[in-house]
This record gives C-alpha cells, structure tokens and sequence, in this order.
C-alpha cells in the first residue's frame, strides 16, 4: 500500500472490529447504569426486550431469561431501575446495546450496588467456595445462638430446638443485629464463640426486614468471620426470599430462624424411632445369622467325619506312611548318582592328600639339602685351594719377599714418590727407607754415582 493510502472496511469488517475493540475495554464489560424502562417487551422464550433512557438520551438493553428469573419484580414501561451489565454489538444490526446480568428498582440503588461489589469481590477471592463448607454435626450437643436477645428469632430458635429434643443446649450471645455498631458485634461473638470451643455449632441470623434492617449481614467483617469459623455456621437472616452476604458464606443457609433451629438439632422421637428401626434389624439379623449358623451345623454334624472322626484319622495315616516310603525311594532313587559321584572324587582327592604331598615334600628337602651342604664343602675347598695358590704367587712377586733379601726402597721424607737414581736427591735432603721388617728416617751426606765394579 502507498504512502497516505488507508484500509478500506467493509461494513461487516468495521462493525467486527468495533465488537472486538468494545469486548477488549474492562472499563465496559462490568458497568451499572440507572435509567427509565421504556418500549418494554417480554418475548416468549423469556427474554426481556426493553430501552434505557433519561433525559437526554436512550441506550438499547436486552435481559437474556437465564439472568432475569432471578428479578424479584416484574420490569414495566416507566419504572427507575439500576442495571448492572456489559456493553456490546449486535453484529446485525451494527447497533450498540446494554447486555444486562441485575437490575433492581432504583429506590435501593446505593445499597444494592454495594451488595454486589462485595459479593462480587469475596466470590474472586474463594470464600464461597462449597469444597470450604464443613458439615453440620449429627447430634450436637451445645447450639450457639447470635441474635438479638429480644426478637422473635431467638425465641423462634429456643422453642423450635426444645420441642425438638430437651437434651440439647443452648448457648446465647446476645448481639446488636442492626446499627453501626451491629457488624463488629456480630463478628467479635463469632470469633469468641470459636476460641470458647463450647458450642458444636453456631446459629447466627435475626427475623425479617428490610434490605437497610439486614445490612449488617452483608458487611465484609461479618462474612470474613463467618469464613474464618472452625465451628460450622449456619446463616438464618430474614425470610426465605431474603438473601444476604452471610447467607453466601455460611456452611449452610436456613430459610428462617426456625428452619434453623430444625437443620442442626434432630427430632428426639425421630431418633428414637430410628434407632429401634436399627435395633429391630439388628436383632432380625442376629437371629438370622445365628439360625443360619445352626443350620449349617446340623448340616455339618450329619456328615461322616463327625460321626466318626477316627475313620478318617486312621485313613490319614495309612496315607502317611505309604507317602513317607515313596518320599525315601525317591530320595534315594535321586541321590544315588550324586552318591556315585561323590565317591569318586572322594577316591581321586586322597590321591591328591596334601600330607600325602607335604611327606614327599618333606623327603625331597632333606635330599636336596644334603646335597646342597655337599656341593658347598666341595666348592669350598675348591675356592679355598685356589686362593692359597693365589697368595702364594702374590707372595713370590712381593716386593717385600724380595727386600728380605737385603734390598730397601727409598722415598722423600715427606712424600710418596719413589727415589731410584741418585740425581733426584742432594746432600742434605731428608729421606725414607723402607726395609722388609720397618723404615728408616736419615738425611743424605753425600752422593756417588755407581761404577762397573762393586763398592763396599
């Protein structure tokens, strides 16, 4: 596409769009409007048709059957409602509308809107959840009672829980149940009720009226101590087509004070009846089993090895001992062979005794050393004859064998060097002799030199 150029949308393409661009906005998909109903139509199916509009504009608003059967009033042309929805296209027509999911006449419109809020906020958050909701007790000893101490409903619940079984208690916590100051109280009965760990369950609510008299079960400090109770909580506010913040929160909702009252404590004579029920089957069954025992038995006795249990003994052991001697022949049959071999290695390994070997052993040592000390005295005296000839070679060529004969050797006094002319010393030097039995230390007086004839 060139520069400056721009999409071009179909008709379809664009409405598509804005559906796209409407559905993405948070701000739209959760929006409370209030407005006069007019052009009010109720179609077959049980959707509601209708316009929203004040003074200055209109919008169009549909109310799908799945949401509207919860109204609790019939919507006509003319009545001030406030609306909770979303904001969408019908794609047809390419036309904005008002997909509404509450409506309510707008005299509580403050009110209802906070009730929705929260509802809305503590539903996110999982305290509604029912895998949270704990069981009520099947014969509870102690009731807890939050009510006021002088409406209706407190004597609604005592009675009710009297007439139904006199064994149980019943445990009041007399609280404000309407005012500023009614939620606090409520919720600081509820957490010390918990802590006291008296009761095994709790019964808060008051009697009926109107959505401004009942707000203080609609706080959030009331609903978060409901959900934060160990001991199961039962929520009995108003009548039955009065609904509440607590009512979502409690384990269970009771329709009334007094339906309360007859949730948590079993009828006394119910039980009674029950538990003879259960004691009358129990003993139908015991007597059942114990004649169908006794059948069997009889059964059992009529058989021979009862009549005659020795019979069957005396068979055993013939059994026995005809089994106990094909257990030894075939025994014996299977270690014959390994007998078989065992003797033969047993045959071949005392040919192969170490004492056997250790003794021939033993004789070859002896043999060996004797010989051995032979061959030494031998090459001793063989050793022993050639170093006597040895020494008496090196005794003939000693120099001094042959200075015993009357021949010396000189040195220098001080040194090792051999002196054999008479050039090599002067008169005066001191000189060493050595003779064949010591040495002579003298100094030279004179020289001569030696003639051809012998001088004395």
């Amino acid at each position: 596409m060139r520069e400056g150029e721009q999409d071009v949308l179909s008709v379809t393409g664009l409405v598509q769009y804005l559906t796209r661009v409407i559905n993405e906005d948070p701000g739209l998909s959760r929006v409370w409007v209030q407005g006069e109903i007019s052009n009010f139509k109720h179609h077959g199916r049980g959707h509601m048709y209708f316009t929203l509009k004040d003074d200055q504009t209109r919008i169009r608003a549909v109310m799908f059957a799945g949401n509207n059967r919860r109204l609790r009033f019939m919507p006509k042309d003319g009545d001030e409602v406030l609306i909770r929805g979303r904001i969408g296209v019908f794609e047809r027509d390419g036309l904005t509308q008002l997909y509404v999911t509450h409506m309510q006449p707008n005299g509580m419109g403050e009110l209802y809107v906070s009730f929705q809020r929260l509802k809305e906020k503590l539903n996110e958050e999982g305290l509604f959840s029912t895998s949270l909701k704990k069981g009520l007790p099947f014969f509870p000893r102690c009731v807890g009672v939050i009510t006021s101490a002088h409406g209706a409903a407190v004597r609604d619940i005592i009675t009710t829980i009297r007439r139904r079984n006199r064994g149980v208690d019943v445990l009041l916590y007399p609280v404000s149940v309407q005012g500023p100051q009614a939620p606090l109280e409520i919720a600081q009965a509820l957490n010390q009720l918990n802590r006291a760990g008296e009761v095994d369950v709790i019964i808060v609510g008051r009697g009926g009226g109107s959505l401004e008299e009942l707000w203080a079960f609609n706080e959030e400090v009331v609903a978060r101590s409901i959900h934060q109770s160990r001991i199961p909580v039962v929520s009995a506010v108003g009548h039955e087509t009065d609904i509440t913040i607590a009512d979502f929160t409690a384990d269970v909702r009771a329709a009334t004070p007094t339906a309360a009252a007859e949730m948590v404590v079993p009828r006394l004579e119910e039980l009674q009846i029950g538990l003879k029920a259960v004691q009358e089957r129990l003993i139908k069954g015991m007597k059942q089993c114990l004649t169908d025992g006794r059948v069997r038995l009889n059964h059992s006795m009529d058989r021979p090895v009862f009549r005659r249990p020795a019979i069957g003994v005396e068979q055993a052991e013939q059994r026995l001992d005809i089994m106990t001697g094909e257990l030894v022949r075939a025994a014996r049959e299977a270690f014959a062979p390994v007998r078989s071999r065992l003797e033969s290695r047993t045959y071949r390994l005392r040919g192969h005794h170490p004492a056997a070997r250790i003794i021939r052993l033993k004789e070859r040592l002896i043999r060996l050393s004797r010989q051995s000390g032979v061959g030494m005295i031998r090459l001793l005296q063989e050793y022993r004859r050639r170093w006597l000839g040895r020494v008496e070679h090196l005794d003939a060529l000693s120099p001094l064998k042959v200075m015993s004969r009357g021949y010396a050797l000189l040195y220098r006094y001080n040194g090792r060097e051999l002196i054999k002319s008479v050039e090599q010393v002067q008169a005066g030097d001191l000189v060493r002799i050595r003779l064949s039995d010591g040495r002579l230390k003298c100094q030279v007086w004179g020289m001569e030199e030696d003639s051809n004839e012998e001088s004395g």
